[in-house]
């Protein structure tokens, strides 16, 4: 068998299921936080979590097809090694910012909810609002040592 094989089978054998297990952590731990986000509407957090996952197995899988290919000559063990090496470190380092990426977004949605919940008004407004009646003001028929007293005649 061609080393070139080998190199692309072995690629795909350690990058496969390295996008397998990030998008289930992410599909896992990612829900958490979208729950809070959607206040509690657990089927349209899943279903947000689901697209996104979607999302990440596209954009990856898609990247690890792309990367595959080598158009350098595999002639021994060592060079084996270091084209592996190379395209596994890449898909690696794309994976590692994708998910840095979808954690940025979980967190951006988690803090939009958070500051739009605590914009809420403590209770129902009723689009009414009483007022205390306006102060009394002295007339001239009370003294200003009167004035306020709980049997004043200005109440």
């Amino acid at each position: 068998m061609d080393l070139t094989v080998v190199t692309y089978l072995v690629y795909l054998a350690v990058t496969v299921p390295l996008t397998v297990w990030v998008a289930r952590a992410l599909h896992r731990y990612g829900e958490v936080f979208l729950n809070e986000v959607y206040g509690g509407d657990t089927n349209l957090a899943h279903a947000v979590n689901q697209l996104l996952v979607i999302g990440f197995y596209l954009l990856n899988l898609g990247y690890v097809a792309l990367f595959m290919t080598s158009h350098t000559t595999i002639n021994s063990g060592q060079r084996l090694l270091e084209v592996l090496s190379e395209k596994v470190g890449a898909v690696a380092i794309v994976l590692g910012v994708i998910h840095l990426v979808n954690l940025w977004a979980f967190n951006a949605f988690r803090r939009r909810a958070v500051l739009r919940a605590k914009a809420l008004p403590p209770i129902e407004p009723n689009r009414y609002t009483e007022m205390a009646p306006p102060p009394a003001f002295p007339t001239e028929q009370t003294s200003p040592l009167a004035w306020g007293a709980p049997n004043s005649p200005a109440r």
